[in-house]
């Protein structure tokens, strides 16, 4: 009997106990799901981008980029993960549509895919590739690829790299530097986006131009590949398909302008000096409007240059003067050529002025060698050739505006047409820095075979390859196998038949900025001179031998760029030296620097190129 009534309790509290276990399992509410939990992090900064387990990409709130030293690493506009996914599947899809369809600039889009996979995986080797095969690869990590990865960077996008300043940052910025892991910077590239090669504004989708440049630092001139850094300073954009894209990855506000603009530059200068104060700064593919005014504001007070303006002009200066060497004549007959430019934009205007400070060194450097200097160029924009009487005329243009007597006297008027000025001047060079793709037509060509030139020297400059103004074929084909040619972006020699080579010469910059930037580092100079950027482009029209020029051959191979970085490095670093503007780098002080030979000097600057080798590591705790 006691044991069924001990049964009957059990059985009882049992039943009772599930009751209230249902109606606590009912009331009970669980407000906190696993992956809703926060997780714990030890990392902060570049650390936890490199984590596929809490990296959020561009998801990160500002919150979250404030409080884990992400702030500046990653591009402003937050997104959300839905974003991200459709942001993914638009590049995929595109990729299906054009392996379905045909290629469209794929090949070289995958190339460039499957590069920057290996970057991300393995540096060394990633540089190593690159320098071994510069030739086939250069046009895949510079230009004309980086153009179209800078148009489709919003679906590229994947692992940061570089550091992103935007107007909305305006008192952070001191701060933000510390964001970046690297204690030592020798070397940024800082684009605004306004003006991405010849494609305009592209917004913060111009980082991939920094991206590119500082890759060939590293292979061209050997900067250590952890002493780089790409910037992208974010002041909004003006171009409307951006503005309205929801993938955009970047302020979708129109640009910031006048002193707004300034004090945003103003104060990214100050910051990246106050904590990297010996690095040097390259400005890249800002609008002609701020090119130049940005160059005046800090070349006297920072390390810093202007590739459109100053790169551009230093290769076209070496070309120009290979094209004198190639008619046969001698470079002191520099000042003779008749020289027909279009394009009145940063870069155009950044030649004209080199070209004409060339001109009159070469006369005796007095006022009137600057005045001659300055009658062997004819400017055509846009609107036609610029003369006096030209009502909004850019103050940078000014000095070369015609005079309205003389240019009457040739038969030309203010805004006549580049066929109508080509055949008037007949000039011995045409130069394209335009912008414009096929500016140079075939009625333009024809009227070249007028030229006073025995052998005429047409220039097209414009990158990516659909800007140049005219190709190597067309050139050739119209005017026949007297003339030289040059490009921006690389093209094929053409066959002329009977054993005739038509030679296409690229003449693009990256035979300069890399040995600029390593002379001015081994150097130690406070500023880079104009004496220095001249030395650095008599440097590369004295490269080619005589036989080279004479066959119409005014660049060198790009295969050759280490080498011709080396030369270019120490051309601008004895100059330094002769200018005393030298203070040494490292245990090199400037009056050991002063003792070395020009043999000394060249292999002082190869001992310090950094080389693709596995170092030996060793763990610290």
């Amino acid at each position: 009997m006691k044991f069924l009534a001990s049964q009957w309790v059990r059985n009882s509290l049992s039943r009772s106990l599930a009751r209230r276990l249902r109606l606590s399992a009912a009331e009970r509410s669980f407000p906190t799901n696993e992956e809703s939990r926060p997780s714990i992090v030890h990392k902060r900064s570049v650390d936890i981008l490199h984590d596929p387990w809490f990296n959020k990409g561009t998801a990160f709130t500002m919150t979250e980029r404030d409080r884990l030293d992400l702030r500046g690493l990653l591009p402003p506009n937050v997104m959300n993960s839905e974003q991200q996914i459709k942001r993914f599947m638009t590049d995929l899809k595109r990729l299906e549509v054009n392996a379905r369809d045909g290629a469209r600039d794929t090949n070289s889009l995958a190339k460039w895919r499957i590069l920057n996979r290996l970057h991300d995986r393995n540096e060394t080797m990633y540089y190593k590739v690159l320098i071994e095969n510069i030739k086939e690869y250069a046009p895949i990590v510079y230009t004309p690829t980086v153009g179209l990865v800078c148009q489709n960077y919003s679906g590229l996008f994947r692992r940061p790299r570089g550091m992103y300043f935007s107007a909305e940052d305006r008192g952070e910025m001191m701060s933000m530097v510390y964001n970046w892991p690297s204690d030592q910077v020798d070397m940024i590239v800082v684009t605004d986006g306004s003006r991405i090669l010849g494609l305009g504004d592209l917004g913060i989708q111009g980082i991939g131009i920094a991206i590119g440049k500082l890759d060939l630092y590293v292979a061209a001139a050997g900067i250590h590949p952890h002493r780089v850094l790409p910037v992208m300073i974010d002041v909004g954009t003006n171009n409307e398909n951006l503005l309205k894209d929801p993938l955009y990855l970047g302020l979708q506000q129109p640009r910031l302008d006048g002193e707004e603009y300034l004090s945003v530059v103003d104060e990214f200068m100050e910051a990246v000096f106050t904590r990297w104060p010996n690095v040097i700064v390259q400005f890249e593919d800002f609008q002609s409007k701020w090119a130049f005014k940005l160059l005046q504001r800090y070349r006297n007070t920072y390390r810093m240059f202007n590739d459109d303006v100053q790169g551009t002009a230093g290769v076209a200066i070496a070309g120009l003067l290979g094209a004198v060497r190639a008619q046969g004549r001698p470079m002191i007959d520099f000042p003779k050529q008749k020289i027909v430019v279009a394009g009145a934009g940063s870069a155009g205007i950044g030649v004209l002025n080199a070209a004409r400070k060339t001109m009159a060194r070469l006369l005796g450097n007095s006022e009137i060698a600057f005045k001659s200097a300055t009658s062997q160029f004819w400017v055509v924009d846009a609107q036609g050739l610029i003369t006096e009487e030209r009502s909004d005329i850019d103050p940078d243009a000014l000095p070369f505006a015609r005079n309205l007597r003389e240019a009457d006297r040739q038969g030309l008027r203010e805004g006549a047409s580049l066929v109508e000025v080509v055949k008037k001047v007949k000039p011995d060079v045409l130069l394209g820095l335009s912008a414009v793709g096929g500016l140079f037509s075939k009625e333009v060509l024809e009227a070249l075979k007028d030229s006073t030139s025995t052998r005429p020297a047409i220039f097209a400059m414009s990158n990516p390859t659909k800007n140049a103004e005219c190709t190597p074929e067309q050139a050739f084909t119209t005017l026949g196998d007297h003339i030289i040619f040059a490009s921006g972006s690389p093209f094929q020699n053409v066959d002329l038949g009977n054993g005739k080579i038509g030679h296409c010469n690229q003449g693009n910059n990256m035979y300069l900025f890399p040995g600029i930037g390593l002379g001015t580092l081994l150097s130690g100079a406070r500023i880079i001179s104009d004496g220095m950027l001249q030395a650095a482009a008599e440097c590369l029209a004295a490269y080619m031998t005589e036989e080279e020029v004479l066959h119409g051959v005014i660049y060198p191979s790009i295969s050759s760029i280490r080498d011709i970085t080396k030369e270019v490095a120490a051309a601008v670093l004895k100059e330094a030296i002769e200018e005393d503007l030298a203070e040494g780098y490292r245990t090199m002080d400037a009056r050991e620097l002063k003792r070395l030979s020009k043999e000394e000097i060249v292999a002082y600057v190869e001992n310090n190129m950094w080389k693709p080798v596995y170092p030996t590591l060793i763990y610290k705790d």
